[in-house]
């Protein structure tokens, strides 16, 4: 089972970039599935978060700029990320709450995905 993250990279303030995340393997269901950050000497935060049925959730310092979206056919989440501040500088890092089946074996835990670099300059 993999979730792996694209589309960060080097963007000036106000501007915008588009983070996918894809869940690949022996995937029963998926849950929650959601972004998280981590700046330099701080703590990961959650950015945001969508849970199966499509409600949502933000953080207060993204909302209104930040969209989640998910595409259950694919496996997938994104993060539109508009007017962008110097402050969204981070690694972001997705997350999917899952149900897989390996080996015969069932299990639910939360699987991250390798994170990937999000820096505004201005």
């Amino acid at each position: 089972v993999q979730v792996q993250a694209f589309g960060g990279g080097l963007v000036q303030a106000g501007g915008s970039l588009r983070l996918s995340c894809a869940a690949s393997g022996s995937i029963n269901s998926i849950g929650d599935m959601g972004w998280y950050r981590q700046a330099p000497g701080k703590e990961r935060e959650l950015v945001a978060v969508i849970r199966s049925s499509g409600s949502t959730n933000y953080a207060d310092s993204v909302k209104g700029r930040f969209t989640i979206s998910r595409d259950n056919a694919r496996n997938t989440v994104y993060l539109q990320m508009n007017s962008l501040k110097l402050e969204d500088t981070a690694v972001y890092y997705c997350n999917a709450d899952m149900s897989t089946t390996i080996w015969g074996n069932t299990s639910h835990r939360h699987y991250w995905g390798q994170g990937t670099q999000v820096t505004v300059s201005s």
